[in-house]
Formats: structure tokens, C-alpha cells, sequence
């Protein structure tokens, strides 16, 4: 069997998704569902209803014919023409869940010689998304490939994740994995699954493992004034991050309104100010290696 990826982009060179210079791989696909989330059209499938197709100002769009193969009944699927995309984005706009229909399928040999005619200008690869390790059998099959190819093998690589993959899924990918970034998005159970639908206990038995593995790269904090509880607990936050080992670095990320839509849009954004304020009572309480934004938009 052939293993496939749904794919809703790819970055050919990025600085901010790990060490060095990096080809990221975005995946289609969540199991959270964040009032916040910056790329809301990256959390559901495309199921293929085809609401989008008409709308389409420049037709990019359409909507295949049922198949018969082998007995097996395939339905219309909705079909993106890159070509004449023009990214208005009327099509995310239009579907009732957000989803964007602008995906492709990548196998892994495609997605490895994708890789290979970016291999002189890179350092590694990340998986994103959407989260990355809801297509985990892909990451696995992908990452082996590339430790075994002989050209492709310095290539790092690595995970960018909301750390609510299962232990037994972490042991899977671990051999081939060198590093994972974890969002965690707030400290209390309650308020995680106020803002993602989803309590917080397996992000934090994602952290213990990468840490024990040395494979934890950096934990993110997403700080969103009165909404995340950071600054409210920043006592425990402290005490908790102070105790990762002194390589993994703290990144703290600040909330603004690019992308989000409904109720957060009524959220406040994160200043610089408030972004120094909490980064200090961080440091005050021994928290070190953390990384701040270069940019406040």
C-alpha cells in the first residue's frame, strides 16, 4: 500500500519552525478545535459537498464524477486547479466548517524527491498542520526514508505538534525522530478546554516523555491577556518549566487577530508590554532559555 498524505501546504524555507533553515510540511487536519486557531481552514477535512464549486470566481474548482473500480463506489470528490487559483480564499469563506478543498494527496516517494530538489538549501524538515501526527503512519514512513537515504540523511527531523499524541504514538515515530515542538495552551484543565475542546492531560504526558527522550525542542506558550491563564499561574508555570532540561527552548507566542474568526475575534491581543511583563516573571523565577516575538502585528 501506498502511503498518502493529505497536504494543505508546504514551505519550502522557513527560520521559525526549528533549527536552521527548514522545508515544512503543513498536514490537513485537527483533533483540536481552538477558538484562536490562526488557520481555522486547516482543522477539517474537505468532505467533498461541493458548496464551493460554484462559487469559485475563476472556476478553480470542481467536482468529479462517481467511480466504479473493482466494485468499489467512489464518490465526488472536489477538485482544486492550482493553476487557476488566484487565493481569494472565497471558498473557505463559503464552506459551512471552514475547510479548504485547496489540498493535494502526497505519497511518500513524491513528497522525498519534493525534498531532494530542495536538499542544498536546508537543514531539515518540519511536519505541521493542522496537527501533524493525526497522518502519523505518513510521518513514520517519510522519516525512515529519510535516515536511511544516503543523500538525505543529515536532514533533522522534526514534529510541530499540540502534544496530544498517545505514548505508544511517540515510542512509534521516536527512533526517527530528532525534535518536537509542543503548544501548550494554557496551565488549568479548564480553561485548555474552554479555548481548544480538549483538556490538557496527555500535552503534558507528551512533555514528560520527549524531555526523558531528549526530543523536546521547545514548548510554546501562546499568551492571550485575560483568556490563557499563564499570568494568573505563574507561579506553577514557573516551577513547571524550570524543571525541563536547559535545552529546550521556551517560546512565547503572542496573540493577534490574524486569521481568527467568531468569538475570538473579540479576544484582546497581546502587546509587547504585556508580552516583557509576563516574559520577567518568568525569568524572576528562574525560567531561562526563552524566546520572544520579533514581531507584534
Amino acid at each position: 500500500m501506498v502511503r498518502v498524505a493529505t497536504v494543505n501546504q508546504i514551505i519550502p524555507f522557513s527560520c521559525v519552525d526549528g533549527p536552521g533553515s527548514r522545508l515544512v510540511i503543513f498536514l490537513q487536519g485537527c483533533n483540536f478545535n481552538c477558538k484562536n486557531c490562526h488557520n481555522p481552514h486547516t482543522i477539517d477535512m474537505c468532505d467533498s459537498c461541493g458548496d464551493c464549486v460554484a462559487t469559485c470566481p475563476v472556476g478553480a474548482l470542481s467536482l468529479s464524477l462517481s467511480e466504479v473500480t473493482e466494485a468499489v463506489i467512489t464518490k465526488p470528490r472536489v477538485l482544486w486547479d492550482s493553476d487557476k487559483c488566484t487565493q481569494c480564499d472565497t471558498c473557505l469563506s463559503t464552506c459551512p466548517k471552514q475547510s479548504s478543498p485547496k489540498t493535494r494527496q502526497y505519497s511518500v516517494p513524491q513528497m522525498l524527491e519534493l525534498i531532494r530538489s530542495q536538499v542544498h538549501f536546508i537543514n531539515g524538515i518540519t511536519v505541521s498542520g493542522g496537527e501533524a501526527t493525526l497522518q502519523l503512519p505518513f510521518i513514520i514512513e517519510l522519516f525512515q526514508a529519510i535516515k536511511a537515504s544516503p543523500d538525505l540523511k543529515h536532514l533533522s527531523c522534526m514534529i510541530d505538534s499540540n502534544g496530544y499524541l498517545s505514548e505508544s504514538g511517540w515510542e512509534q515515530v521516536m527512533p526517527y525522530l530528532d525534535g518536537a515542538m509542543i503548544d501548550l495552551k494554557s496551565w488549568q484543565q479548564h480553561t485548555h478546554h474552554y479555548i481548544t475542546g480538549r483538556d490538557n492531560h496527555r500535552v503534558f504526558i507528551s512533555l514528560k516523555l520527549l524531555a526523558a527522550e531528549g526530543k523536546l525542542y521547545e514548548i510554546r506558550l501562546l499568551y492571550i491577556p485575560r483568556v490563557s491563564d499563564f499570568d494568573n499561574e505563574i507561579n506553577a508555570v514557573a516551577g513547571y518549566l524550570s524543571q525541563l532540561p536547559a535545552s529546550v527552548r521556551v517560546k512565547l507566542n503572542a496573540f493577534q487577530h490574524h486569521g481568527v474568526t467568531g468569538e475570538a475575534r473579540q479576544w484582546g491581543t497581546c502587546s509587547e508590554q504585556q508580552m516583557q511583563q509576563l516574559a520577567a516573571q518568568l525569568s524572576q523565577r528562574g525560567v531561562r532559555n526563552l524566546v520572544l516575538p520579533n514581531v507584534y502585528l
